[in-house]
């Protein structure tokens, strides 16, 4: 019997990554956004955001707000398009869907995601999961000649939060999961405002300072010498770089300008000195923006901490990194350079870092999709038509904690959320 087509939607904070079995390599990177262009005057619907060529002033209307999908109005109108002709292109009345949510995500949006799948898209069935508990399946933690670990510990720097994920047998820990209220979209902010109050006014050029971000941030591994180097002048550092903001009138970008070139006429320079790294050290001291919370390195010691005894040693030799705040030059030295003196002597420490940490999910997600492990999973139209919400909450986050099956004699999925009480009460979701 052949199998149908399964879409598989990382449904991120900041952004969809979102592609098809049938086609298993290709990924579309989709921002999770609907995005108002102030100089053309023109709104971009997720998707359509690739048709646009002037990124000044742009306004974001966000579905998710503090990590949660709160504006289902905004999240329905990005998805009408990717599951359209102009994206996808495919009968969803005939394909099932796998897709990822938020970490402890609240009751009654997990019941506003099952009627959007079943009763919007009317989808053939689907299975939702946390994007940590997808990387077993995916290669991160693999090596030549060697099975996969059963304990790993995923580290997922995302746009809201970063989490620090324990599993083990395919099974997430729950009890010992810990979250830093520092992301990706934090940073970005906290940069704004160290540039707005020292050089440009950038507060309304999220898109701008986003960018970089990316190209001019690194993770200190010495932070107070680095600190001391930027008290020195200009011209003999080598911290300091000169960021040149795009003018998007004559269709240039903005980049690093390199020592040896020389400056343009009307070029607006952006220098980038402690800024650097003073950005990504949040992550690490969230003290800094006083915010009273454990950095990155306590807060796996932490989570580590909680787990039995003997088999710590596992989880600290078996580190996987995920999510975009993951690619800062200089992130894996620094924790490892952190966790280092918290481990045993006797305890080996071993991080692994992914070629692509913002579609690490989406792959091992994909690796799922292709085996037919995922009809365990799911829930069909069918049964959930006949249990509701509530049959898709055991099915997902059923006997996870005591590892037997479930009504049906199903084998559980390798995640799940905990088991919470969930109410009846309709979402009043706008349709349109």
């Amino acid at each position: 019997m052949k199998r149908s087509p399964v879409i598989v939607l990382d449904n991120g904070a900041s952004s969809i990554k979102v592609g098809v079995t049938t086609s298993p390599k290709d990924v579309r990177i989709v921002s999770n956004a609907i995005v108002r262009s102030k100089v053309d005057k023109i709104t971009y619907f997720g998707h359509e955001f690739d048709a646009c060529k002037d990124f000044s002033s742009l306004h974001f209307r966000l579905p998710f707000e503090r990590g949660y999908l709160v504006d289902w109005d905004a999240q329905k109108a990005i998805w009408d398009g990717i599951f359209s002709d102009q994206v996808l292109n495919i009968d969803k009345t005939e394909t099932s869907l796998l897709i990822t949510e938020p970490y402890f995500n609240l009751p009654n949006i997990q019941e506003v995601y099952d009627q959007f799948v079943f009763e919007e898209y009317e989808f053939q069935s689907y299975y939702c999961s946390t994007p940590a508990a997808l990387i077993p399946y995916g290669q991160l933690f693999s090596a030549p000649g060697l099975p996969k670990p059963e304990c790993v510990l995923v580290v997922d720097a995302g746009f809201s939060f970063t989490h620090i994920v324990p599993i083990m047998g395919g099974v997430v820990l729950w009890s010992a999961v810990k979250r830093i209220d520092v992301g990706g979209k934090l940073l970005t902010n906290h940069l704004k405002e160290l540039v707005s109050f020292r050089q440009w006014n950038m507060m309304e050029e999220t898109y701008i300072m986003n960018d970089v971000k990316e190209k001019c941030c690194y993770v200190s591994t010495q932070f107070a010498a680095d600190l001391e180097a930027c008290r020195t002048d200009k011209s003999r550092n080598v911290i300091i770089q000169e960021y040149v903001l795009p003018d998007f009138s004559r269709n240039r970008h903005g980049y690093i300008r390199q020592r040896d070139n020389p400056p343009i006429d009307g070029e607006q320079i952006l220098y980038m000195g402690n800024e650097r790294f003073s950005v990504p050290e949040v992550l690490f001291c969230p003290e800094h923006i006083g915010l009273h919370q454990a950095g990155l390195g306590e807060a796996i010691v932490q989570s580590i901490s909680l787990l039995p005894e003997d088999l710590q040693g596992m989880f600290w030799g078996n580190i996987g990194l995920i999510g975009g705040s993951t690619k800062f030059p200089g992130f894996a030295a620094r924790l490892m350079a952190e966790l280092r003196p918290c481990a045993p002597a006797d305890c080996e420490i071993k991080i692994y870092e992914s070629k692509n940490a913002i579609t690490e999910a989406y792959f091992s997600a994909m690796a799922l999709a292709t085996t037919s492990a995922l009809t365990n999973f799911s829930v069909t139209r069918a049964e959930y038509l006949e249990g509701g919400s509530s049959y898709c909450r055991r099915r997902f986050g059923m006997d996870y904690e005591r590892g037997g099956n479930d009504e049906d004699g199903r084998t559980p999925p390798p995640s799940g959320a905990p088991t919470k009480l969930r109410t009846r009460t309709v979402s009043a979701v706008k349709r349109r």
